[in-house]
């Protein structure tokens, strides 16, 4: 298959002269018309796990587009005694999805809404429907589908089916399970089977023939709480609940059959909400008090630990985190119904009956951030204050509520006992217990501790009545421990139901019945065991034991780079976005690095292939490095591999060209109008690309006649004009289509182009491609500054970040460039650092902690800042922009380094109206530019850029606003020319016009 972005991905292996299982498969499905499946080692080690601790490489992967592909899988899957695993996001947490055989990934073609009935308040999806596109379709009805996992913006509902999920409004809505209207089912044999309300008894006799046969043990051991989904879900096959064969199906984890797809039920989203928070002295107090939500209109409630805030603190700045209540655990309670009056008496009842110490009731944009905080609670707990790893393993526990206080009470003296170290949240209203365990698996004696620990702790649950899964199902992690749960009578039962939807056990084998150990196939104990790879790490991974090896196991697997990130503001991960494989995802490729550092699919080798391959197409975005709740930093991971890959070797031609380019700007800069001249010659353009490993779509850049630098210490031939006439071009300023007939008052008043006397100092960063591609914008920044009364400074030595040369892996080079301009840096003393291109500022903030991880490296990172910040630091006056209308893309590297936060309020207070885009240009530094990488990255651009660019050309104009597109980061404003009829302007030139000034020197 040839993705239209142009992410190739080699269906089979080249050399299919072996008689391996997966060449074998390969020739199996050509022959029966499957479009897309992959047997390539790299596609193998990405799907080697899931959101688990366990790893098995399958034999092939498909992706099927309908009903008859799966047939025809499962019928090579008999013939040939394949297993099948079912995966939708592979967000599964105990190993649910994964598998030895074949894993149909319904992700990718089968994953549209069918039919949604607002009236009957339902909708068909297919399996692989991702949780959040259905409730985009339901939200225009006032409709949403209740259950809603922290994954729900990648989970899919066919993976929620298969684990009977629930989330933090289960406690309003129920389980997946409950709001299943009707199924249809591929069985082993190919038959299709819709289940519905109906009795399916005359459909399946055997079964219910069975079901008869053991009333008791099903009575007595099944449906005792809420949140009991260990084991297979038979109460809903009792006489009195209708044989119903739709739900018992659910949490059954691809065991019986095969979903092809839903009707599930959708509900009426609340009138009116009140989001409270309890703070309480530990989590134990907390969840003593859960009991009372009981009597409550209770939609959600959530325990949360104060460390999780911490480590968000940590990661993000204290302004991530919104102001709670005092306490080291907090109750997080939704409440929700149709009266607001009685919704705010009932939160303040609720506030007064609580045992809480303080207690605080959140407005909308806090209580969002709170339940964000919450859904990444699985990737801010996979780590111990000292850096040391905590897993899943024994994550979902639940026990009736009425006990979780005393459960979790003892649970935390079980992890004491055992050496053990955890933090405990979740679905406190319903009594599920989330937690990651610091089980030393990379030591030869952790699997057997793992074991011992959780072996005590399913006794410790089930001597409360409890479940060791409370929406996570059992997989791979507790499927060996339900006999521990159970009666010897329960667990047969098992054996004999599974036997009659699938008896030659081909159907997720190693799952609830007849389970693999729970120390089986983890992934981490086989680090120890590697090859080290060879070469001296050129990056510091400061909290990592084995340096590169342990980094790149932060990934966890929860997938939050699979989510429409694009939708929500955020950037990770763009080559997913566009081509929606696996290998291409951020998770993806940390699979794939770790089966180099610690698997047995690929060796050891920086330069393997498929390793590269998995890297190609990372965009070096850095968003990972903080969106992902692990901290997965796949742009120095990618960094690294490339280094270590090409040290003391020739390198491609583009790594020359694009990296070493800053340095020779500064060579051709004597000669620049006559490079700018021949460059345009259309041959020898195209043979220049060709030779530097450009891509022959691109622009060329045109060196600016007068550098930033030159213009400093000479005159002004460069930046904004003063009055109507201020802005580089009306093109820039406008988009290409705008009138500028809206002045703001700053641009009409001589006095405010005024200088005051200076009273505060800064460094101006002039970094390199601004100072030879784009001056006016360093100039325009000079203005700013100097208008709000600060004297800027620039260094008299010309310096870069270096981080074309990180980018492309020249380390060393990178690392000499680097440490210069610290070190000149360093010498100015403590006032800020100020700049205009986001990626080197960036790079001054971040790379040089990695790079260098010195002293010099900490003062000067401590001291960057970005202009928006500054001018907010220092209360600057701002222009009056009312009259603008600016569509902003952020730079990824600001995003992830600095956030938008400070541009948002800066614009917000000149009056603009702003709207920010999420996702990436798609240009991504040297990314888009070099041959091979055009179509993913102008695929990239149209996740987010491209359509709202057009959105504002379809949009009619107003001839008394004026419309700018606002774009800081110099390959955002190169791919916006490149891709569209508009042009960018710096945040530098929109403040300089707003105050109509004109540099001084």
């Amino acid at each position: 298959m040839a993705h239209p972005t142009g992410a190739n991905r080699a269906t089979v292996d080249e050399d299919e002269s072996t008689t391996t299982l997966p060449a074998a498969l390969a020739t199996e499905f050509r022959a029966v018309g499957i479009r897309d499946f992959s047997i390539d080692d790299t596609d193998r080690a990405a799907y080697s796990s899931d959101a688990s601790l366990f790893r098995l490489v399958p034999a092939a992967i498909v992706f099927p587009h309908d009903e008859e592909e799966v047939r025809g899988v499962l019928t090579i899957a008999r013939r040939l005694g394949v297993p099948i695993t079912s995966r939708g996001a592979g967000t599964s947490i105990a190993g649910n999805a994964i598998g030895r055989g074949i894993v149909l990934d319904f992700s990718l073609h089968m994953n549209t809404v069918l039919d949604l009935d607002p009236d009957a308040q339902s909708a068909w999806v297919e399996a692989g429907c991702i949780h959040a596109h259905l409730q985009e379709k339901a939200k225009p009805h006032g409709l949403r589908f209740g259950p809603d996992p922290s994954t729900h913006t990648r989970c899919t509902i066919g993976g929620m089916i298969g684990n009977n999920a629930c989330g933090p409004r289960a406690l309003g809505y129920g389980r997946t399970g409950d709001n299943i209207l009707a199924l249809k089912v591929m069985l082993i044999d190919g038959t299709v089977v819709t289940l519905d309300d109906a009795d399916a008894s005359a459909t399946f006799p055997r079964l219910h023939e069975l079901v008869a046969e053991n009333l008791g043990t099903i009575r007595t051991n099944f449906g005792t709480f809420s949140r009991q989904v260990s084991g297979y879900g038979l109460e809903s096959l009792l006489p009195e609940n209708g044989f119903d064969l739709r739900r018992a199906f659910a949490g059954t984890e691809g065991t019986w059959g095969v979903v092809l797809a839903a009707k599930m039920r959708l509900v009426k989203d609340p009138s009116f909400t009140s989001a409270v928070v309890l703070g309480y002295e530990d989590m134990v107090a907390a969840a003593h008090d859960a009991p009372l939500l009981k009597d409550f209109p209770v939609a959600a409630c959530e325990g949360l630990d104060s460390r999780m805030l911490n480590r968000v603190i940590d990661t993000k700045g204290a302004e991530a985190v919104p102001t709670l209540p005092e306490g080291a655990g907090w109750l997080v309670v939704e409440l929700t119904g149709e009266d607001e009056a009685e919704i705010e008496q009932e939160t303040q009842r609720l506030i007064a009956e609580s045992q809480a110490l303080d207690s605080s009731v959140l407005d909308a944009a806090a209580a969002a951030a709170v339940w964000a905080i919450r859904a990444d609670g699985a990737g801010l707990v996979s780590r111990t204050p000292d850096g040391r790893d905590a897993h899943a393993g024994w994550e979902d526990s639940a026990v009736p509520v009425d006990h979780l206080g005393d459960y979790l009470r003892d649970l935390m003296a079980l992890l004491d006992e055992h050496g053990l170290w955890g933090i405990p949240y979740g679905h406190f209203g319903d009594g599920c217990l989330h937690m990651r365990v610091d089980f030393p698996l990379e030591h030869p004696t952790g699997p057997q501790v793992m074991r011992d620990f959780m072996v005590a702790a399913t006794k410790l649950v089930a001597r409360y009545g409890g479940s060791v899964s409370g929406e996570h199902g059992d997989g791979r992690a507790r499927s060996e421990l339900l006999s521990l749960m159970y009666t010897p009578a329960a667990i047969d039962l098992f054996a004999q139901v599974k036997k009659l939807f699938d008896p030659q056990h081909l159907l997720n084998p190693g799952v609830i019945v007849d389970p693999d150990a729970l120390n089986e196939s983890l992934r981490l104990t086989q680090l120890p065991l590697r090859q080290e790879l060879p070469g001296q790490l050129a990056m510091a991974y400061e909290g990592e034991s084995a340096g590169f090896a342990s980094a790149v196991h932060r990934c966890t697997g929860v997938g939050k780079c699979r989510a429409d990130s694009a939708a929500a503001g955020d950037i990770m991960c763009p080559s997913y976005q566009a081509t929606r494989d696996e290998r291409h995802s951020t998770r993806g490729r940390a699979r794939v690095l770790q089966e180099m550092v610690s698997g047995d699919l690929l060796e050891p080798k920086w330069d393997s292939p498929e390793v590269h391959e998995a890297l190609d197409l990372c965009l070096s975005c850095k968003a990972c490095g903080t969106e992902c709740p692990t901290g997965t930093d796949m742009s120095t991971y990618k960094a690294e591999v490339l280094y270590q890959s090409y040290k003391g070797k020739l390198r491609p031609m583009k790594h020359y060209s694009l990296g070493f380019l800053p340095q020779l700007a500064r060579l051709v800069t004597p000669v620049a109008p006559v490079l700018n001249r021949v460059s345009g010659l259309p041959g020898l353009s195209t043979v220049a690309k060709r030779i530097s490993g450009i891509d022959v779509r691109r622009s060329i850049p045109q060196f600016a006649a007068t550098t930033f630098r030159r213009w400093w210490t000479s005159t002004a031939e460069a930046g904004p004009r003063s009055g109507a006439d201020a802005a580089p071009s009306a093109k820039a300023q406008t988009s290409g289509a705008k009138s500028s007939g809206a002045q703001t008052s700053g641009a009409q008043s001589d006095e405010l182009r005024l200088v005051p006397r200076p009273s505060a100092e800064v460094i101006l960063f002039a970094d390199s491609w601004s100072n030879h591609f784009a001056p006016r914008i360093l100039a325009a920044a000079v203005a700013v500054l100097e208008h709000a009364g600060v004297t800027v400074r620039v260094i008299d030595q010309t310096v870069c970040c270096g981080l074309p040369l990180i980018s492309t892996g020249q380390l060393d080079a990178a690392k000499a460039n680097l440490a210069e301009t610290i070190t000149a840096l360093d010498a100015t003393g403590d006032v800020p650092i100020v700049g205009v291109e986001p990626s080197c500022l960036a790079t001054l903030k971040d790379d040089s902690a990695k790079l260098l991880a010195d002293d010099a490296s900490r003062r000067v990172a401590a001291r960057v800042q970005t202009l928006a910040e500054y001018l907010l630091s220092i209360g600057a006056e701002l222009p009056d922009l009312s009259g603008v209308d600016a569509l902003v893309q952020p730079h990824c590297h600001q995003s992830a380094i600095f956030g938008t936060a400070a541009d948002r309020e800066l614009m917000a207070r000149t009056g603009a109206s702003t709207e920010f885009i999420g996702g990436c240009c798609g240009l991504a530094g040297n990314f888009g530019v070099e041959e091979g990488h055009y179509e993913t990255s102008v695929a990239v651009a149209e996740v987010a850029l491209l359509p709202a660019l057009r959105k504002r050309g379809k949009a009619g104009t107003d001839d008394s606003r004026l419309e700018v597109v606002l774009a800081d980061g110099y390959s955002c404003r190169t791919q916006i020319t490149d891709l569209s009829d508009a042009e960018g302007v710096s945040l530098a030139e929109l403040i300089a016009w707003g105050w109509g000034l004109e540099p001084r020197r």
